[in-house]
């Protein structure tokens, strides 16, 4: 296993910020975690499966490419809920799980960013970072980026939604 950087925080809290700069830096790989979900969730919607089908959203997740996570459309407000409604499936959580630690295996190294890397996903990191900010600013981050999408949302929603 090469030198895995894991970056842990908040939705919004500026992890994939970090994360990604430090994979610059390092010439290393990159890997939003949290996109994984949202993936897998967009895709079930986009083939009019129903979100509650755990066997469905296994073998979307099984079969996953991580060049998916590249579409704006996992970006949206609608695919972070839909991650929300398939990441409660175990069959996903453990498919993921496994796409992600094959992930951070790689030589010479990998940054990941997103929840439970440094504790489930890569306990023996290297390197840990936790990343924070207050509610409100990454309540604004998320905003701007929602409306930067064309979508249409009141910050107040935003804000409510990043304290839950």
């Amino acid at each position: 296993m090469g030198f895995v950087i894991a970056v842990d925080g908040p939705a919004a809290s500026g992890k994939g910020t970090v994360a990604s700069r430090l994979a610059a830096h390092y010439g290393y790989p990159y890997l939003d975690t949290g996109l994984l979900y949202r993936a897998v969730g967009w895709r079930l919607q986009t083939n009019r499966g129903d979100l509650g089908d755990a066997a469905a959203a296994e073998a979307i997740a099984r079969a996953l490419d991580v060049s998916e996570l590249e579409m704006p459309e996992v970006r949206t407000r609608a695919a972070g809920e839909a991650a929300s409604r398939v990441a409660v499936h175990p069959g996903v959580r453990a498919a993921l799980l496994d796409l992600q630690r094959q992930f951070a295996a790689q030589e010479p190294g990998s940054v990941l960013d997103g929840r439970d890397i440094g504790t489930v996903i890569a306990p023996a990191a290297q390197a840990k970072l936790f990343v924070t900010a207050r509610p409100e600013v990454r309540a604004e981050r998320r905003w701007k980026q929602l409306c930067g999408q064309g979508e249409t949302v009141a910050f107040e929603d935003v804000l409510a939604d990043i304290r839950i």
